[in-house]
């Protein structure tokens, strides 16, 4: 890591008091608030990142996400207290810092190696740039013009522009974004091992799993404000809902003249017929059924309860609550990861919507 010293000195953002920062801080905000005209971008926003931390921020788009980065990052002036390292964030030295913005067009007739060198040639004592090419992956690629890399080699280019200073602190915001499966992976191993050798990391990213395996902590911004912090495991047990296990329903051709059940027929069945018994919480969604609050051992039990009410079904699908589980309960969004289907409606039979799936 770069050991230039920032200022100390106790220095806020604007409209904060100055105050002692803890040690382990990398990153502080405390009622930090921004306004365009009539509209609160941050409303008292309250965060503590610390050092060697993995930090992921999530939210729907228009909740704030990027203005607080810019606000941590002194891009954007903002009422309240900020703080990097312990300082202002105008007080801090550069080289301590690396960002990744979410937009980013660099000269398109210039390699991927010369960008390297370039944006290394910024800071007195910057990583070697084929070590670095070859840490995102485009060690084979380094003499190829921007302009004619895949959108997911042009990230990486963009990822290894932020890296070549060897940051404190690095903010990187949708950092995977068109890159294929195995690239996420690579990037993904190494922004663990930069974690690792002690390196703080701000990640906003609309990709839950991502965000779920590597931020050591979450926290949700919505309208603005932060309704939940906490690790994914934390979140999740608080806000996810219990696993479940899903049932599709077998129909056999036209469902009324075979005598297939319709899942509001199956459901009442369940109940009446050994499900209330079992203690079974049973739901209706558009291809079956759910049952909440089921672990792996107790499948069997409902395996058994369809037998008996004689619901015939096709397929069981398992599943535990996740990190994009949180995110519906907090925001109401439906989110579809990536363009994926969110998968099957739900209804608990109250006449509520079921919840489709929806683009992010």
């Amino acid at each position: 890591m770069n050991e230039t010293a920032a200022d100390a000195s106790g220095a806020t953002g604007s409209g904060g008091a100055a105050g002692p920062a803890s040690g382990d801080e990398a990153l502080a905000a405390r009622g930090v608030r921004k306004a365009y005209g009539e509209t609160v971008a941050l409303d008292g926003v309250d965060l503590s990142v610390e050092r060697g931390e993995v930090f992921g921020l999530i939210g729907p788009n228009g909740a704030g996400k990027t203005t607080l980065v810019r606000a941590l990052t002194g891009t954007t002036d903002a009422e309240g207290e900020v703080r990097v390292l312990g300082a202002a964030p105008g007080g801090v030295h550069p080289a301590r810092v690396g960002l990744l913005p979410q937009s980013f067009d660099p000269p398109e007739r210039l390699t991927a190696r010369e960008l390297v060198d370039y944006y290394g040639g910024l800071y007195d004592d910057p990583r070697d740039t084929e070590e670095v090419l070859a840490d995102v992956g485009l060690a084979d690629d380094a003499d190829a013009w921007y302009e004619t890399l895949s959108g997911g080699q042009k990230r990486r280019t963009c990822v290894a522009t932020a890296l070549v200073n060897d940051p404190e602190v690095l903010f990187l915001d949708e950092p995977t974004t068109g890159i294929d499966p195995a690239g996420r992976r690579s990037l993904h191993a190494l922004i663990e091992a930069l974690a690792d050798d002690g390196t703080t990391v701000f990640l906003t990213s609309h990709a839950m799993d991502e965000v779920e395996r590597l931020a050591d902590r979450v926290a949700l911004i919505r309208d603005g404000a932060v309704v939940a912090t906490g690790t994914p495991a934390g979140l999740i047990a608080d806000h996810g809902g219990a696993p479940h296990l899903d049932v599709e329903l077998a129909v056999d051709g036209d469902r009324e003249a075979s005598g297939s059940l319709d899942p509001e027929t199956a459901a009442e069945r369940v109940r009446e017929r050994g499900g209330d018994d079992r203690g079974l919480a049973v739901e209706t969604t558009d291809r079956g059924l759910r049952f909440s609050g089921v672990e792996p051992e107790g499948i069997a039990a409902v395996v058994d309860a369809l037998g008996d009410a004689g619901v015939p079904f096709e397929s069981l699908s398992w599943a535990e609550p996740t990190l994009e589980d949180v995110y519906l309960e907090l925001t109401g969004e439906a989110y579809a990861p990536r363009g994926r289907d969110a998968g099957p409606g739900v209804s608990s039979g109250d006449g509520t919507e079921p919840t489709d799936g929806g683009a992010r």
